[in-house]
């Protein structure tokens, strides 16, 4: 390959054996690279594309890629729970919202919790679910949570929690687990 770079009139450097003093050609540089988080993305089917897209832009100035899968469309509305379901490492998530680089996405998950709830097609579910896959603990975002329960969030220290799922609780203004308090 050298000879017909040469035969191009390209500059090809030659190598030098060890014995005359060893000149590198190539420098071999090693790169680590470590994969982004995964958020799983359970979407129900009324979900739209923009919606969708609006989800996946959440997570990934936080550096989590999104891996999306649909639910089929529900029958009655009455039988679904959530529009959007995102698995991820919790305590992490919340941890990098409340931090310098979660400062837009904290306004980000607000304002996409308030749309997916303000939809043409209104649907009795909460409009966005956080779970744990490795705990099972789940934090229900419902639409009409005030600023200082995301910011209570932020903080939140999850160990607390066995059994989940977390509501806000806006008469005593606090994060609490129904379950937790009455197993307790």
């Amino acid at each position: 390959m050298t000879e017909s770079l040469r035969q191009m009139g390209e500059r090809v450097p030659r190598p030098v054996t060890p014995a005359h003093g060893y000149r590198p050609v190539f420098y071999i540089r090693t790169v680590t690279v470590t994969p982004a988080p995964v958020v799983e993305l359970l979407l129900d089917g009324t979900v739209t594309e923009d919606e969708e897209r609006d989800v996946i832009a959440l997570f990934t100035p936080l550096g989590y890629a999104g891996q999306v899968r649909r639910q089929p469309p529900r029958r009655g509305p009455d039988d679904l729970a959530w529009l959007v379901l995102a698995a991820l490492p919790l305590q992490a998530f919340l941890k990098g919202l409340g931090g310098d680089i979660g400062t837009d996405a904290y306004a980000a998950l607000k304002k996409l919790v308030s749309r997916l709830n303000h939809r043409s097609t209104p649907v009795k579910a909460a409009p966005l679910v956080l779970a744990d896959p490795d705990s099972g603990l789940r934090i229900v975002l419902d639409a009409d949570l005030p600023a200082d329960a995301y910011r209570q969030l932020c903080d939140l220290d999850l160990a607390k929690y066995r059994i989940g799922p977390l509501h806000y609780d806006q008469a005593h203004g606090r994060w609490r687990s129904e379950l937790d308090e009455a197993a307790s």
